[in-house]
């Protein structure tokens, strides 16, 4: 399945929904492109792969010196959505998802924010 495309998603960090849309582009089993994130954090390059459902990548950012984040998810059997987890370190690491795009980003955000994910 061919993931190319634009892609709308969220992701929890402390419990707090950040939007984000996502370009890829696939050849083979390799993916690349780039995130742009809906906060302070702007632009990131994305490099990684999908292997059947399996779908793994990094995130590295643009601008500041803020890490490199791994992104480990599954692609759903249709193809149109992922979710996954993503890690920077052992102490920073949370939930996301990702839709193929659509024109629903506000109403996506505003039930994402009613599904808090609880800081242990």
């Amino acid at each position: 399945m061919n993931l190319s495309g634009i892609w709308l998603g969220t992701y929890w960090q402390n419990g707090n929904p950040s939007r984000f849309e996502m370009s890829l582009v696939q050849g083979n089993n390799a993916l690349s492109g780039s995130i742009l994130d809906d906060n302070h954090l702007g632009e990131a390059a994305l490099s990684g792969q999908a292997i059947g459902r399996k779908i793994n990548f990094t995130k590295t950012y643009l601008s500041g010196d803020r890490g490199i984040i791994f992104y480990m998810g599954t692609l759903s059997e249709d193809g149109n959505f992922m979710t996954g987890q993503w890690q920077i370190d052992v102490f920073n690491s949370g939930n996301w998802e990702a839709h193929r795009s659509d024109d629903n980003l506000t109403l996506n955000l505003d039930i994402n924010k009613g599904k808090k994910v609880p800081t242990s």
